[in-house]
């Protein structure tokens, strides 16, 4: 499956349009995570913690968007857009993966 950000791929046209498909996780970063996290605030640094979890939640969003592609039966997502949002009380992490499910054809 091809996923990307761009609205084409080099070398082949969008012979079929599937429509918007997303991909979703919400996630919660945990106390020892939220200590750490409070240190490095306080100090300076990065939080490997939440960039861990960030990467996962990301990782987990383009998956589920990747399947729900699969299943409509394209072959690539293109214009793909990640947005990222903070739940709660600032403990929850929704990460949101979307873009156009399409089937291709290479260019004659």
């Amino acid at each position: 499956m091809i996923v990307t950000t761009t609205p084409q791929v080099e070398g082949y046209r969008v012979s079929g349009y599937y429509g918007i498909v997303f991909g979703e996780v919400i996630t919660g970063v945990n106390v020892l995570k939220d200590i750490g996290a409070g240190f490095r605030n306080f100090f300076g640094g990065r939080s490997q913690g939440y960039e861990e979890e960030l990467m996962a939640a990301r990782t987990q969003a383009l998956q589920e968007m990747e399947q729900r592609a699969g299943a409509l039966g394209a072959h690539a997502v293109i214009g793909v857009d990640i947005d990222y949002e903070v739940l709660g009380a600032g403990d929850m992490l929704m990460v949101t993966a979307s873009g156009t499910a399409v089937t291709l054809a290479p260019l004659s």
